[in-house]
């Protein structure tokens, strides 16, 4: 896999792929090449079971600055509806393949996650940031929509209606003490304990069953949009069935009883 792209570099490390946006010069920002790659890499995720964990950060000051505007500018030039449907889509599969793939996907965030990086941090399943952090939904700033590349379906989940209102109406930075309080990161620590953070946390994801780590994030998804608290119970009640069967759980009955 390393070396396999220009824009993201992925490094694996035992069950853990540690991706990483790798256009540290223009912030990480998102062109045509990067959207691409990282759509790719995600949808390709599903079909590899050896991978259990993804560790998401951006190479040097920032996370991710979001679109890159001059690129996007580019490839907008000349093209009617049709073509720029196709543009809008080609990034927000990138988010769908997120929120599809089994693996729990850990964001590690420094400097700005603006725009498509804040997207991107949201479609994760646990975020990380350092003190100097700054996320907004910049959409709104440059005549779009604040409801892009499914922050209008996340955020509101993380944070509630009216926060979520707030920030995609006015495009406002949130910062990292705000971001903690409200919920949105697990975590908030000083820049040079980011990676370590998240390598603590991908050590304890990976100390998981992998298939009972799937039905997790697989359940939370699903049950976020439950119709009733039976029908949430309901789906917990199978994975626990099929999960009874799985080789993990009687080593793990065996060592309580004290007979492994």
């Amino acid at each position: 896999m390393p070396g396999a792209f220009r824009t993201i570099r992925v490094e694996s490390r035992e069950g853990a792929d540690w991706l990483t946006l790798d256009r540290p010069d223009s912030l990480n920002a998102l062109d045509e090449a990067m959207i691409g790659e990282l759509g790719g890499y995600f949808e390709a995720a599903a079909a590899r079971p050896e991978l259990r964990v993804i560790v998401l950060r951006g190479a040097g000051r920032s996370f991710c600055a979001g679109l890159d505007i001059r690129d996007v500018a580019r490839r907008l030039e000349g093209l009617g509806t049709a073509g720029i449907y196709a543009v809008q889509r080609s990034l927000s599969r990138i988010i769908v393949a997120m929120r599809r793939c089994p693996q729990p996907v850990v964001a590690l965030v420094q400097g700005a996650a603006s725009g498509g990086g804040f997207a991107l941090a949201l479609a994760a399943d646990i975020r990380i940031c350092t003190r100097d952090a700054r996320m907004n939904a910049a959409f709104i700033k440059v005549g779009l929509s604040g409801c892009d590349v499914g922050v209008s379906y996340l955020l509101p989940r993380l944070v509630g209606a009216s926060v979520a209102a707030e920030l995609m109406m006015t495009g406002r930075f949130l910062d990292a003490a705000r971001a903690e309080r409200l919920g949105l990161v697990s975590t908030v620590v000083d820049p040079a304990g980011l990676d370590a953070a998240g390598e603590a946390l991908a050590q304890e994801l990976l100390a998981a069953s992998p298939l009972a780590l799937a039905m997790t994030k697989q359940g939370i998804e699903a049950n976020l949009g439950a119709a009733s608290l039976e029908a949430a119970v309901a789906l917990e009640d199978r994975q626990q069935a099929l999960l009874c069967h799985a080789p993990e759980f009687a080593a793990a009955l065996r060592a309580f009883l004290g007979r492994g």
